[in-house]
């Protein structure tokens, strides 16, 4: 169990707070940065109030993000995401900021995951990606047959069609059976940033003569593996991404690979849906 729980402990390794001030937009709270950044932004037209740093002008966000990105304080990766007010999935869209200023500004996003699997006689299996080993985050990490993050004006399903087809060469009409089963949450700590995400979880039952094939660069290759394995590798290791080994957790648990009813199984169902404890913190510091 210690080898399964110490990956959602590693995902929420923070608590807010945590000497981090407000980031507003106009009167709402969007997110959490460093006070060094806090002086940075007041130098690039925000003003400090109290323990917040608000930008009266939501739509100059995506310029103040590339002003930023332009003197080197992040990886400008030219994919836009929305923002929302916290607490507020699905609340009006105050403004958009481009993918590489998430963990910057602690503001939340949002992704899929898609459990790709294949049931054999002998039992299920999962499709296994490794990612590219150029890419900037987590490079060479085993990841899910598709996953990627929710870009701005799309849905989690219409995400996951698109990059279905992008990443694995999953035609939109299989990809549009994907099942949504979970959404897990955290808040964690991450060279880039403060990651607090909200990742959507899909399962698919592919055909046994599916292939997947690297399509777009985001990776090198697949591999179909047994569920045993899979499970091996997430307690035993590293191997597969921070986030991935959360979702598969949460398939390992609903297939009974580990017995839910059990005291362990139910241990780490409680840990994974969970709200997050740091960001029930920071909710109170903003109710507060």
């Amino acid at each position: 169990m210690n080898g399964l729980m110490r990956h959602i402990e590693r995902a929420r390794n923070v608590t807010l707070p945590g000497g981090r001030l407000e980031f507003r937009l106009g009167e709402a709270r969007v997110g959490s940065v460093e006070p060094a950044l806090a002086d940075a932004l007041c130098d690039l037209g925000c003003r400090r109030v109290g323990e917040a740093v608000v930008l009266d002008t939501p739509a100059a966000l995506p310029a103040l993000a590339r002003s930023l990105a332009d003197d080197g304080s992040f990886a400008w990766r030219d994919e836009a995401f929305d923002v929302r007010a916290d607490g507020d999935d699905d609340g009006p869209l105050l403004a958009t900021i481009d993918r590489g200023a998430l963990p910057l500004f602690g503001i939340a996003a949002a992704g899929v995951h898609l459990n790709g699997l294949v049931r054999r006689a002998d039992g299920m299996y999962l499709w296994v990606a490794r990612r590219a080993s150029g890419k900037a985050l987590d490079p060479g990490k085993l990841d899910h047959l598709v996953a990627g993050g929710i870009g701005a004006g799309l849905s989690p399903l219409q995400t996951l069609i698109k990059e279905a087809e992008e990443e694995a060469g999953l035609p939109a009409a299989l990809a549009r059976q994907a099942q949504q089963v979970s959404v897990i949450r955290y808040t964690m700590r991450r060279p880039e940033g403060l990651r607090r995400d909200r990742l959507h979880c899909f399962d698919l039952i592919v055909p046994e003569d599916f292939i997947p094939r690297p399509m777009d660069g985001e990776v090198e290759s697949f591999a179909l593996w047994p569920m045993d394995k899979v499970l091996a590798t997430v307690r035993d290791s590293d191997l597969f991404k921070f986030n991935v080994n959360l979702v598969l957790i949460d398939l390992l648990l609903r297939l009974g690979s580990i017995a839910e009813a059990g005291e362990e199984g139910r241990a780490l169902r409680a840990a994974l849906t969970a709200y997050d404890a740091s960001e029930i913190e920071f909710n109170k510091h903003k109710s507060g």
